[in-house]
């Protein structure tokens, strides 16, 4: 057996007679594991690894994230909540006009909600989302020649977005949640699927022209999107 690096990731490289095609597997542990056959080069085990490292982080993210043990937030006074990649922490008053609102660094919220404080930070991250997402759809529709029939925001279990039908664009809820660079490359990642259905060369390069450091964006979210935490 022997190592083969690949950027900041280390695989254990496994050769047998009976392989016949190459295989990633991330144990337990996260270690990362490279079947092939005795006879490929390295500069192929290197390309398919590079072709691969996309689904190789999203792996080690999911196996990071289940590793930990879950810790449902708390509507307590001090609870820190996300917000386009920012933290604020919430303070409850006796007193508010509205269920929930941004003020002075701080989510406040009526102390009298706080038993069904998820649904109203819900319902709010919604509010907020729609307009700010809508908005990137705009920015970029006439660079990216389509015209999206509008947005919907909602839960989508593990996906950030989808392209629905009607040139209809769906997005998580949580999507408000990551740093704006990053919910601005899912917009952009969904308004290519209005050109190109699945992920081929044709929808990168679509991807890439309308956001030249789209890698990097798309990298941070395979590695760290697992990090933004629900309610």
């Amino acid at each position: 057996m022997s190592t083969l690096k690949v950027n900041d990731l280390c695989f254990e490289v496994r050769r047998s007679q009976q392989r016949r095609a190459l295989e990633i597997t991330v144990d337990r542990g996260g270690e990362l594991i490279l079947s092939a056959p005795p006879d490929v080069a390295d500069v192929t085990l290197r390309d398919f690894v590079q072709r691969k490292r996309m689904w190789v982080y999203k792996q080690l993210a999911r196996k990071e994230a289940l590793s930990r043990t879950t810790q449902h937030k708390v509507f307590v006074e001090g609870e820190d909540f996300t917000y386009l990649g920012r933290t604020y922490r919430l303070r409850l008053v006796d007193e508010c006009d509205v269920a929930v609102k941004l003020q002075g660094g701080r989510f406040v919220m009526p102390k009298a909600l706080a038993s069904t404080g998820r649904e109203h930070l819900i319902r709010w991250y919604c509010e907020r989302a729609r307009p700010w997402l809508w908005s990137k759809v705009q920015d970029y529709a006439s660079r990216m020649e389509v015209t999206p029939a509008g947005i919907r925001v909602q839960d989508l279990g593990y996906r950030w977005g989808s392209c629905g039908k009607g040139a209809l664009l769906y997005f998580h809820w949580k999507t408000i949640l990551l740093p704006a660079r990053i919910a601005e490359y899912v917009v952009v990642h969904e308004m290519a699927h209005l050109l190109e259905q699945h992920h081929t060369p044709e929808f990168w390069r679509r991807v890439e022209r309308a956001m030249p450091d789209y890698e990097r964006r798309k990298v941070w979210l395979a590695v760290r999107g697992m990090e933004v935490e629900g309610l």
